[in-house]
């Protein structure tokens, strides 16, 4: 991940960053493990007070003063682990798959 960090008001920050990588995951059809390239873009708002925007979801608060980056980037990689994901081969496929074990 690369970015910046951003004040923005008295208990705001900007965090504007890309990240960029493989990310090795699960096929969730075949079971395979593959790795997924990841080129995102990253843009949140962290704050040392309690949010009062409920429909901003782009808010990550650090009460204690302390901004984790790495706290942060480890969710953003769990979020994308826990979507569907399907390797090259599975990807668009209609074919029914049955596999013994």
């Amino acid at each position: 991940m690369t970015g910046t960090l951003q004040k923005s008001g008295y208990h705001r920050v900007l965090l504007d960053a890309k990240m960029e990588g493989a990310l090795p995951l699960v096929c969730d059809r075949c079971g395979q493990a593959f790795d997924q390239q990841v080129d995102a873009p990253l843009k949140l708002t962290l704050s040392d007070r309690i949010s009062e925007d409920k429909d901003d979801l782009d808010i990550i608060e650090f009460l204690d003063g302390v901004i984790d980056v790495t706290y942060i980037l480890e969710s953003e990689m769990n979020a994308i682990e826990g979507a569907f994901h399907y390797c090259d081969s599975c990807d668009g496929s209609e074919e029914a798959l049955e596999i013994e074990y």
